[in-house]
């Protein structure tokens, strides 16, 4: 959602997390804690969340390994043989960091046990506007673009007039002093 030295979150990982905030009252009253865990420094982590105006528990793994452990962080010498451990198979990936979703339980005792876990188009259940999209006549209308989420943007970078552009490869976030939202994204 949010490595060390990008300057902002991924644009799709924002996308999910913006459908969290209405969901946590409810989940606190049924005894469920909502926690966001990336590898960025807390510091930026809490200046993004702010920008984006998100409330959710957000907390840093900077310097530990649980992303990694978890399948959703790939060191520098993984990408470079090409296929990374990923969704519960061997494959591409594009960026260092990958979306997932992991459940804890924590019993009486204390003890800790991991008991699931989703990745890539598995947290679509989490997203309320793709349950939107999927009544509408055109439904999520991805076909046709380079990669499925190619038309999504930071909540406050879409502009009025804006359209995708169809043919637009995946880019990674980029690091600090740079923009997905520059002025080509907001058109």
């Amino acid at each position: 959602m949010f490595g060390p030295g990008w300057e902002q979150g991924c644009p799709s990982c924002s996308y999910l997390a913006d459908h969290f905030g209405g969901s946590l009252v409810h989940l606190a009253n049924r005894d469920v804690t909502l926690a966001v865990v990336s590898r960025a420094p807390i510091a930026q982590i809490e200046a993004f969340k702010q920008r984006m105006g998100w409330q959710f528990r957000w907390v840093s793994s900077f310097a530990n390994d649980f992303n990694h452990d978890y399948n959703a962080s790939f060191t520098k010498e993984e990408m470079a043989d090409g296929k990374v451990d990923y969704n519960y198979e061997m494959a591409e990936f594009p960026a260092e960091e990958a979306p997932g979703a992991s459940v804890f339980y924590k019993n009486d005792a204390g003890e800790i046990f991991h008991t699931y876990s989703t990745y890539a188009r598995g947290l679509d259940i989490l997203v309320g506007a793709y349950n939107f999209l999927d009544l509408a006549p055109k439904g999520r209308d991805e076909d046709g673009l380079a990669f499925s989420m190619a038309w999504v943007r930071h909540h406050d970078c879409y502009a009025e007039g804006y359209s995708v552009d169809p043919k637009a490869q995946y880019a990674a976030p980029k690091g600090a002093g740079s923009s997905c939202c520059s002025g080509k994204h907001k058109s």
